[in-house]
């Protein structure tokens, strides 16, 4: 069978969904379309079953690309059994998407979750009394303690399904008659007052237009005080085994009289460029798992509301912020995120601004650059660059705010769902999923990288040379330079090492490491060369700064780009967006670095 599982945004859908599929989570773009999906599988009785996680939306009539989408499959019969996830505290607006799903006759199993907020307003439900009224069966789950997930599945594989007792029929087009039949129900089968939540009163001071932006952004600097701090006792162990990592093989393939090129690239090229991206990883699951705690306990919906304003004033609605909020942690699904926006050109105003968010890519850069030439004050030098990124992003969207047809702003309607404990199973998922993103990239594009930009650096018109600045590698940065004086970065590593960092963000720091000959270059020692041998070109806190902006806010990875291309159907508008993106990290980082000059 195919059970879809539909419903609100941030009714608990995908949770449910997850406890079911696991790691068979399986995501892919609709036939034709460039929305993605997921798919999972769930096995019961020795049969496998097709389960697929529909974007959340309101109702049927659809608005946003991913919303047609949705609406498409439940209409098409694709799906043998739909499972309604509704949320239980906001039922009367849950069960509006409900009726609509009964009217077109799909097989229906309404999944009511958080029950459990119910019970501490003081509320009760009439769950047999909802289904006789409804005609369709009714189960209580909790999706983040996986409690009724069992009961549901099993009444989604029954043949009995089909509604029983269908609802009144309801006129084609007024929205009207069928809100006053939703009140009739709940009025008939909800009881007791609800008492005042705690959610109420800290959204009082969290969403206050002043004092919810200013709590925002200590949030956001605490997290980035954790991921230093505690990252980088965390990544000691992994310097420490780098180390003797390269120097065991070193050692071991002296031993077999092995080629001394063939030595260099394995232990100069593949071991250090690989491994001193690894060293970053505990940075990395501090900086997701703080993350998934905020967006997990209801937090980061609030985020897109107290921005509202702000957005508004740059002609885009609070929902823009979101794909922005993504862009911190991958690039590829904010871009994709943009397509919860209802006109094509907000949809392009927001992926031209998107690839401006610090990326978790990038943080290893800011990492190594901040330790190195900043001190006490890194993680404030870190921090800095994602309100740079903000600002810039802003910039941009007022600078195109007039440019195109206007349209005119729908409103925002976003759903704040109660805050909550986070759930440790979701968490976890999210965690290991960016983890596991993190490794394949290490893995596969960096160790690539790695290997080309050895021999790009080994490798002249004269065939194997001695010297790097003999170099292919060489010879082309020597040719982008003089572009990079006026910015404070005039030193053909550097260029290289921008360069190779269109394959992946991280591949900077390995190429550095590779091109200055620096060994774990993330320990306390490897920064300690890194300063000495840059500080022989001049190359001071100010240059370091000026680097962390222009990494922070030039061409986006070689992946980004493709998503890019592929949301917009446009090379055209794509190499359009990523010239801009270079220009805005020339000139910034050019500005900083000349009057950081004028005063340091």
């Amino acid at each position: 069978m195919t059970i879809a599982f539909a419903g609100n945004p941030n009714c608990g859908k995908t949770t449910l969904f997850n406890a079911y599929t696991g790691a068979s989570l399986k995501v892919a773009n609709w036939p034709g379309v460039t929305v993605e999906k997921k798919e999972g599988t769930y096995t019961c009785n020795g049969q496998q079953h097709t389960l697929v996680d529909l974007p959340g939306m309101y109702s049927l009539s659809t608005y946003t690309i991913e919303e047609r989408v949705s609406r498409q499959f439940l209409l098409s019969g694709a799906a043998d059994v739909v499972i309604n996830v509704a949320d239980a505290s906001c039922l009367s607006r849950s069960l509006y998407l409900t009726l609509q799903l009964i009217e077109a006759e799909r097989p229906v199993v309404l999944a009511l979750n958080m029950m459990d907020i119910l019970k501490k307003r003081g509320q009760r439900l009439d769950l047999e009394h909802l289904s006789q009224l409804l005609g369709i069966p009714v189960i209580p789950v909790c999706a983040r303690r996986r409690e009724g997930i069992s009961a549901l599945i099993k009444k989604a594989l029954c043949a009995d399904t089909v509604q029983q007792n269908p609802v009144p029929p309801f006129s084609h087009i007024p929205a009207e008659e069928r809100f006053a039949w939703i009140e009739f129900v709940v009025d008939a089968c909800l009881t007791g007052r609800r008492r005042a939540a705690r959610t109420d009163r800290a959204d009082a001071l969290l969403l206050h237009p002043l004092w919810g932006t200013c709590i925002f952004f200590i949030i956001m600097a605490a997290v980035f005080l954790v991921t230093f701090s505690l990252g980088d006792l965390a990544k000691a162990p992994l310097e420490f085994g780098l180390d003797r990592l390269c120097s065991a093989a070193r050692q071991g393939l002296d031993a077999l009289c092995t080629t001394p090129w063939l030595i260099s690239l394995i232990v100069d090229g593949i071991l250090s460029g690989v491994g001193s991206i690894l060293t970053f990883l505990p940075n990395i699951i501090l900086l997701f798992f703080a993350l998934s705690l905020l967006e997990d306990s209801g937090y980061m919906a609030r985020v897109a509301y107290i921005m509202d304003g702000i957005m508004g004033s740059l002609g885009l609605s609070g929902r823009a912020f979101l794909p922005m909020l993504l862009g911190m942690g991958c690039t590829v699904p904010a871009v994709m995120a943009s397509r919860t926006l209802e006109t094509r050109r907000d949809r392009l105003r927001v992926i031209l601004i998107t690839p401006f968010m610090s990326c978790s890519a990038r943080l290893p850069v800011y990492i190594l650059l901040a330790g190195a030439f900043f001190g006490k004050y890194a993680s404030l030098a870190a921090l800095s660059m994602y309100g740079i990124g903000l600002l810039t992003a802003a910039a941009m969207a007022w600078f195109t705010k007039n440019v195109g047809k206007k349209e005119k702003q729908a409103p925002l309607v976003l759903e704040l769902p109660d805050y909550k404990a986070p759930s440790p199973r979701t968490v976890i998922l999210y965690v290991w999923e960016k983890i596991r993103d993190y490794l394949t990239r290490a893995g596969t594009t960096i160790f690539l990288a790695s290997i080309l930009l050895w021999i790009l650096l080994h490798v002249g018109p004269s065939g194997f040379v001695s010297s790097m600045e003999n170099s292919f590698a060489a010879w082309v940065g020597q040719k982008i330079e003089p572009l990079l004086v006026p910015c404070g970065l005039g030193m053909w590593q550097i260029a290289v090492a921008l360069i190779a960092g269109i394959a992946a963000k991280e591949v900077v720091i390995s190429s550095l490491a590779v091109l200055l000959g620096i060994s774990n270059i993330s320990s306390a020692a490897g920064m300690d060369a890194l300063r000495s041998v840059l500080a022989a070109y001049g190359f001071g806190p100010i240059n370091a700064y000026a680097l962390m902006v222009f990494v922070l806010l030039y061409i986006p990875c070689a992946a980004a780009l493709a998503t890019i291309c592929s949301e917009t159907k446009s090379r055209l508008w794509t190499a359009g967006a990523a010239a801009l993106q270079i220009g805005a990290a020339w000139i910034l980082s050019a500005l900083v670095y000349q009057i950081g000059s004028l005063f340091l």
